[in-house]
């Protein structure tokens, strides 16, 4: 797997994009290496999972990366869960009680049970089903906390005084130079480890989305992948994608 070493991610801030990981992925597209990221301090088209608008003001975090690890496509949903133990890490330390920090499954990070910040992979397989590039995007409630439909929301400010944003990033590309490090050396199980740290406790409730369907259970882990864990009425079940609603 080519990583970049931690002083070389190609930093390059911008005052307003549509999208940083519209950016990257063009960029990508072009050849662009591995190692670059893009940090906006306000987005006009940013996008949240599963094609939501992320509204983007000024104050808080919009810093998408690309990377081209070699590796094979179906593990590139690992990266989110990489990505949200870096994430967790870097505002951790802005925060008097850490411990009010947990992980949703696969993509958000919460502050006392409430949004405050998601993740966005992007990536192109080639035809052997070999990872081309990998975008991550990554948006943070700092300053403020846009409204999301049916969402509770927190920011950084309703606990302290919110760092700027340049700031965060510099701290979370070290995070996630230090996890793929790790990655690369140790495979993911430090990283599943590191996210049930600060997952949900096991058994609470869940329930998921699967498309038009919703199924209800308990929280149960992580499979050895990354995948979810459900225990159902029918026994625990392995979901590889899906959204979890509470």
């Amino acid at each position: 797997m080519s990583i970049p070493r931690q002083d070389t991610w190609r930093l390059r801030v911008h005052e307003v994009l549509p999208s940083t990981s519209d950016l990257c992925r063009s960029l990508a597209a072009s050849g662009e290496p591995a190692g670059f990221a893009a940090l906006a301090r306000r987005q006009t088209a940013g996008r949240g999972s599963r094609g939501r608008d992320w509204e983007s003001p000024a104050g808080n975090l919009y810093l998408s990366v690309l990377l081209r690890p070699r590796e094979r496509a179906r593990d590139a949903a690992q990266w989110s869960l990489l990505a949200g133990v870096a994430l967790s890490d870097t505002l951790a330390a802005y925060l008097p009680d850490p411990s009010a920090l947990r992980l949703k499954w696969p993509n958000d990070v919460l502050l006392g049970g409430r949004k405050l910040a998601g993740i966005l992979v992007d990536s192109s397989a080639d035809a052997d089903g070999m990872v081309e590039w990998l975008v991550i995007g990554i948006g943070a409630n700092l300053a403020v906390a846009p409204e999301v439909p049916g969402r509770a929301v927190a920011c950084l400010a309703d606990i302290t005084a919110p760092p700027g944003p340049e700031q965060v990033a510099e701290r979370l590309l070290a995070r996630l130079w230090h996890w793929q490090a790790v990655r690369a050396a140790e495979g993911f199980a430090p990283i599943r480890a590191a996210w049930l740290a600060r997952a949900p406790e096991p058994g609470s409730p869940v329930t998921l989305r699967l498309g038009q369907t919703q199924l209800a259970g308990a929280f149960a882990g992580l499979g050895e992948d990354g995948a979810l864990l459900l225990a159902t009425e029918s026994g625990t079940r392995t979901f590889a994608t899906g959204e979890v609603l509470s």
